[in-house]
């Protein structure tokens, strides 16, 4: 299987990667944002996404982790904004 090399492609995959923790995760992507400790909460889920990621990613992609980390951040976290939490 040929890696990704596009930047946008790999932004797409990052993202539905989170999008599927979200859904299966259920009340514990809520829980974990009350309670501030969602990636530890998650952190199963998360590395398996992780690891996903890394083998379907061409790692010469120039910030190919940081893609990874910005879609966490704004599919588990920003996309919760309705959740009521001390971090906001």
């Amino acid at each position: 299987m040929e890696k990704i090399r596009d930047p946008e492609r790999a932004r797409r995959m990052a993202r539905v990667l989170c999008s599927d923790i979200v859904v299966y995760g259920g009340d514990q992507v809520r829980i974990g944002l009350e309670k501030d400790d969602l990636f530890e909460r998650l952190q199963g889920e998360i590395e398996q996404a992780r690891v996903f990621y890394q083998q379907r990613v061409d790692p010469t992609l120039l910030d190919a982790e940081r893609i990874f980390n910005f879609a966490l951040v704004d599919v588990l976290v920003a996309g919760n904004r309705r959740v009521s939490t001390s971090i906001w």
